[in-house]
C-alpha cells in the first residue's frame, strides 16, 4: 500500500514539473535598446576617463619627483634627503588613494554607477515580473548575465523583444 502511494505521489509530482512555463530574455540586448541605459554608460564613461586623467597626472607628477631626486640625490644633505624622500612618499600615497577613492570597490565610480543604473535596472525587473505574470511563466533566466550561463536555448523562448516593447521601444535594429 505504501509504494502505491509512493508512487502516486511521485507520478503527480512529476507531471506538475511538466506544467512549468520557463522563458530567458537577454538583458544586455534589453539594455542596449534604452536610451537611458545608453546615456548612463556615457556619463559613466566620461567620468572614468577624467579621474583616470587626474590619477595619470597624480602618477606622471609621482614619477618627476622621483627622477628628479635621483638627479639631485649625491647633492643633497641628509635632511634635504630625507625631506624630499618624504614628500614623494607623501605624494605616493596622496597618489594612491585618490586612485582608491575614486575606482576602489566602494569608489565613486561605483557609487555612480549604483546611483545611474539601478533605477534602469529596476524598470527593466519590474517589466520582466510584470510579462512573466501576465504570460503565466514560472521561471524566466537571463541569459546576458554572467551568473546564469546556458548551453542552449531555443530562440522560441526569448522574450527579450517583448520586453522591449513593452518598456516603450523598438527591437530589432541591433543585433544579439
Amino acid at each position: 500500500m505504501k509504494k502505491y502511494i509512493l508512487i502516486c505521489l511521485l507520478l503527480f509530482t512529476g507531471l506538475g514539473a511538466f506544467a512549468q512555463k520557463f522563458a530567458y530574455v537577454d538583458s544586455e540586448y534589453i539594455l542596449k535598446h534604452m536610451p537611458e541605459y545608453k546615456s548612463a554608460q556615457n556619463q559613466l564613461d566620461v567620468l572614468s576617463q577624467q579621474w583616470q586623467k587626474a590619477a595619470d597626472n597624480n602618477f606622471s607628477e609621482l614619477d618627476k619627483m622621483y627622477k628628479a631626486y635621483q638627479a639631485d640625490q649625491v647633492l643633497l644633505t641628509d635632511d634635504m634627503r630625507k625631506k624630499r624622500e618624504n614628500d614623494i612618499i607623501e605624494k605616493e600615497k596622496a597618489a594612491k588613494d585618490f586612485q582608491r577613492q575614486k575606482f576602489g570597490p566602494d569608489g565613486d565610480l561605483f557609487q555612480s554607477r549604483i546611483k545611474l543604473l539601478k533605477p534602469i535596472q529596476e524598470k527593466v525587473s519590474k517589466v520582466i515580473a510584470d510579462y512573466a505574470k501576465g504570460k503565466q511563466i514560472d521561471f524566466i533566466f537571463d541569459k546576458g548575465s554572467e551568473a546564469t550561463m546556458m548551453i542552449y536555448s531555443s530562440s522560441s523562448f526569448d522574450v527579450s523583444d517583448d520586453i522591449i516593447t513593452r518598456l516603450g521601444y523598438k527591437p530589432g535594429a541591433i543585433g544579439k
